[in-house]
């Protein structure tokens, strides 16, 4: 059967900081806060359109466990009786670390919640100071744990190039995470958006922005260290569409981030392969459904190794795992 997401977006609703490259408007496109009739409608819908047991209800834009406990309830049962009846396997909610207890997990259990993402952003306490966070990197540590200890699946969302962080400290959170060893993590470059304090510090040259080509390599590096151990990376870059291009001022914000920093990924791993090969024709067999990654955006790597002399052929071989290339060399 397919697997369908119901999204429901609630907000800045009871988050207690404005961090500094925080504009909920700009990046879910709402700006009204959905009622339970809201989420009865839109799970409804999906059952109708993709039946399936295996999809989530999920609770973004804001920080869930933060907000008005009476509302945060009416939100729950409104989309609890959907996972009681089978129709999706649970509920996936997004909050702050520093607003997990285990009140709040008991609350979460009772009511079909079985993902919960934490969005640390950075492990460097420094940068989340500088950032307006409001939380600590070990308030980070102590929600993991909370959550591991009740069974839910667990997830954390960074963020790159932040406001006083840089390479080695984004390097240095990715460790950190993989430590900590989440079910799940979401990469998210920093983005300037309009009404923010990142756009001042921007516009007043107290903040420089990474570029795309060096966030991408970031990323790169970022996924192979994840997927190295095991974690799954669900989601690198902002979503497109909503209104983030509307509210854009700078940043690395490309609507198919994760395919250029994959095809960095596979770039990198051809030209380890063919680092003592002179040119000549060549074959690259890469992972199962990883062919447009492997050749490049509008073909960027299948031409550079032409233009390098080499007469390039792409295959795919479903024994390799993912972000591995074998190469056979012809004359």
């Amino acid at each position: 059967m397919k697997k369908y997401n119901v999204s429901i977006f609630v907000p800045h609703e009871g988050c207690p900081n404005n961090c500094s490259f925080c504009n909920q408007k700009s990046i879910s496109g709402k700006t009204t806060l959905p009622m339970e009739k809201d989420v009865v409608s839109a799970c409804e819908i999906a059952i109708k359109t993709a039946p399936s047991n295996q999809g989530e209800i999920a609770f973004f834009g804001g920080s869930f466990t933060a907000i008005e406990r009476e509302y945060m309830m009416r939100l729950l049962k409104s989309a609890y009786p959907f996972v009681k009846e089978g129709f999706f396997k649970g509920i996936r909610i997004s909050t702050r670390p520093d607003c997990i207890d285990e009140e709040i997990c008991h609350i979460l259990k009772n009511y079909g919640v079985t993902s919960v993402e934490l969005g640390c952003q950075s492990m460097d306490d420094e940068v989340l100071r500088m950032n307006l966070r409001g939380h600590t990197s070990r308030d980070v540590e102590k929600a993991v744990e909370i959550l591991k200890s009740f069974g839910f699946e667990t997830g954390l969302q960074m963020m790159t190039g932040l406001y006083g962080s840089d390479y080695e400290k984004d390097i240095k959170t990715a460790e950190k995470i993989i430590f900590l060893k989440p079910h799940t993590v979401r990469i998210y470059p920093t983005v300037v958006l309009e009404n923010t304090l990142l756009e001042i510090k921007y516009k007043a040259g107290e903040y420089k922005v990474m570029s795309l080509e060096e966030t991408i390599k970031l990323c790169a590096k970022l996924l192979v260290m994840f997927e190295e151990n095991n974690i799954n990376v669900i989601r690198t870059g902002l979503h497109s569409g909503g209104n983030v291009e509307e509210g854009f001022v700078a940043g690395a914000y490309h609507p198919a981030f994760k395919e250029l920093c994959e095809s960095e990924i596979y770039l990198e791993k051809i030209l380890t392969e063919i680092k003592n090969i002179p040119p000549c024709e060549i074959e690259f067999s890469v992972p199962t459904g990883a062919l447009s990654q492997a050749i490049g955006q509008k073909k960027k790597n299948k031409i550079w190794l032409e233009e390098k002399g080499y007469k390039v052929k792409f295959t795919e071989d479903k024994s390799l795992k993912k972000y591995t290339v074998k190469c056979c060399a012809g004359k």
